[in-house]
């Protein structure tokens, strides 16, 4: 899976170049991200790209937030379509993880 990273004052910024993250490639994601997620502890994903997820891609988003968190770090999200963001609030994972409209103001959060 394609993942653009960038380093933003000290937060890596992790750009998904999907348009799914769905059971097709959620372990892939996961797999791919973890290495990123090993040496930081402030981590956005910005999902800007991201039109459909599914359960597997909201746990895997769930599962990095965690990792992060038992090291005493955050995730947090940016740049989420319509779609993407009613499943997050079906599910009421919008309680879980912060979500920001720009990338700017979820860096500028921690």
């Amino acid at each position: 899976m394609n993942l653009n990273v960038e380093q933003i004052d000290g937060v890596n910024v992790v750009e998904f170049q999907t348009e799914t993250l769905d059971a097709d490639n959620s372990k892939e994601f996961a797999n791919t991200v973890q290495e990123i997620l090993d040496g930081t502890s402030k981590v956005v994903f910005d999902l800007k790209d991201l039109s459909f997820i599914d359960s597997s891609g909201l746990g895997t988003i769930l599962s990095c937030l965690r990792k992060l968190q038992e090291h005493g770090g955050d995730l947090k999200l940016c740049n989420m379509s319509k779609p993407v963001r009613a499943m997050f609030e079906l599910v009421r994972m919008h309680r879980v993880v912060e979500i920001y409209n720009t990338k700017e103001e979820a860096v500028r959060s921690f």
